[in-house]
């Protein structure tokens, strides 16, 4: 085995995986070409490049020939991937980023963020997209916290409020298990 293959991965060979992955949804075939063009690069760089994740097992890759990701190397490009569309999700949906700037950082966090961190963006994510608890309003308020900064009496209002539903939601919680049990008991 060779020593390379424990040594992390680069960001750059992050980059590579995750150009091949994508054009694999793409296209048929990958070649040297469609990546340089993705990537920005001349073809004699991709092609080092390639032999490098070649040696480390994430792609098969024969000189002039098509290549193709590795069962290991799909599953590092897919990886990626997800990481790059979390991250560029959060930034635009949750924080307005433009969308181009976002595609940039996301690109540039995707390499320093773990998997346990990554975790946490997806279920966070989920959490504020679809958890009661946050309210309908919830990134409106965000937006006008970012923009404006803290209004403490604004913040007490929504309190409130959301103290004063809760305690309504959970008073009808109350009278239908009361009805259920009173109907099953009587």
């Amino acid at each position: 085995m060779n020593s390379g293959q424990n040594k992390p991965l680069t960001s750059t060979m992050e980059n590579y995986l995750e150009a091949i992955f994508n054009l694999n949804k793409e296209k048929s075939a990958v070649r040297v070409k469609d990546i340089a063009r993705r990537l920005g690069v001349k073809m004699p760089t991709v092609t080092n490049m390639l032999k490098t994740l070649n040696e480390r097992g994430l792609i098969e890759y024969e000189k002039y020939e098509y290549l193709e990701l590795t069962e290991e190397g799909s599953v590092v490009g897919k990886e990626i991937d997800r990481r790059h569309h979390v991250l560029r999700s959060f930034l635009t949906d949750i924080l307005g980023i433009d969308p181009v700037k976002a595609d940039e950082e996301a690109c540039k966090m995707e390499h320093a963020v773990g998997t346990t961190t990554m975790d946490r963006f997806v279920v966070f994510m989920e959490f504020i997209q679809s958890c009661p608890r946050t309210g309908e309003n919830w990134l409106q308020r965000f937006e006008e916290f970012r923009v404006h900064g803290k209004d403490t009496e604004k913040c007490m209002e929504h309190m409130k409020a959301f103290a004063n539903g809760f305690g309504i939601r959970i008073k009808d919680m109350e009278r239908r298990e009361e009805s259920q049990h009173g109907t099953q008991h009587g």
